[in-house]
Parts: structure tokens; C-alpha cells; sequence
């Protein structure tokens, strides 16, 4: 009978508050950057992916005001109904936190496939506010920046566990 050896997980210092800031902060600007044409249909939402991304591995990090004050400036620079991407950005941080620890029991591909669900749910809150407001229906392409924003899961917690991993000893070999 073979021993299922447990995979090595290594002990992360906590992210300080200007890293989570700093990551929130890039998430906006790569938001507010000038989609155009298939690219804005294949935009994922990247706020939404940094939130979910700390409230799975940092909950204590950010929590619904801090949301919640990103979703009104998404708002705000979209030009959309005022609160629609807050109530997305709240429901995926009730849904990062409430599902946090299932999630890190999983490797990365399942990781991924946690991640849809969330991005789709909050992708579909903001849709069905815009559709309360002006009735257009943007075609179900517009769904494709979920499921890209789960392929770009394992990279984004690659890019933000490196502020977290213990600095190397350069006088152990």
C-alpha cells in the first residue's frame, strides 16, 4: 500500500497594508485602463479578482467598506449606476470570506474552479443591475472576462504571495 505523502507548504509572513493597498490600488488602474472592442469583452474584472484573492488568503486584509468604497470608484470612472460594481464587490467579499477555507484546501486547479462561480456571481450582479436600469443585454461574450479571470488565478496568487515569502538566508546553502 503506498503512503500519500502531504504536498510541502511553506509558513508566509503576513502582507503588510501598503502591499495590500499597493495591490488594490494596480487592480483599479489596470481597470480604468482604456478597453476598447474585443478587448473590453475579454477584460476580466481585476478588482474583483485582487478582492477575492484577500479575502481567501488575507480575510482579515479587507472587508466589506473597503469593498465597497472600491465598487463606488469603479462606478464612478465607469460611468455606471452608482453602486452597481459596489454590491458585486460586496457579494464576492461575502463569498471569498464565507468559502476561505474550503478553498485553501485545494490545489490550484480547483483553486481556479472556486474562482468562476464567485467571478460569475458577481459579474451577473452587475449585469442585472444594468439591465434594471436600461434594459440591453450585452450578449453572453460579455461572461468571457469571468472565466478568463479564473485562468489568471494561479499567476495573480503567484504575483501576490512573493511580498510574503520568507527572505532567503544568503549565508545557508
Amino acid at each position: 500500500m503506498q503512503q500519500r505523502v502531504a504536498p510541502r507548504q511553506e509558513i508566509l509572513r503576513p502582507a503588510g497594508w501598503g502591499v495590500v493597498y499597493f495591490s488594490l490600488a494596480a487592480a483599479l488602474a489596470i481597470n480604468l485602463l482604456p478597453w476598447q472592442g474585443t478587448a473590453l469583452l475579454l477584460r476580466p474584472d481585476f478588482v474583483a479578482l485582487a478582492v477575492l484573492y484577500w479575502c481567501v488568503y488575507q480575510p482579515r486584509s479587507i472587508g466589506f467598506g473597503m469593498a465597497w468604497g472600491l465598487g463606488l470608484l469603479m462606478d464612478a470612472a465607469d460611468g455606471a449606476l452608482l453602486g452597481q460594481h459596489a454590491l458585486a464587490y460586496g457579494a464576492i467579499t461575502f463569498a471569498g470570506m464565507i468559502l476561505q477555507r474550503r478553498i485553501l484546501m485545494f490545489g490550484m486547479g480547483q483553486q481556479m474552479l472556486h474562482a468562476l462561480p464567485v467571478l460569475l456571481g458577481g459579474q451577473g450582479i452587475v449585469l442585472l443591475v444594468a439591465l434594471a436600469s436600461d434594459g440591453t443585454f450585452p450578449g453572453w461574450g460579455w461572461f468571457s472576462g469571468s472565466f478568463i479571470g479564473a485562468a489568471l488565478w494561479p499567476p495573480l496568487v503567484a504575483i501576490l504571495r512573493m511580498p510574503q515569502r520568507p527572505r532567503r538566508d544568503p549565508d545557508q546553502a
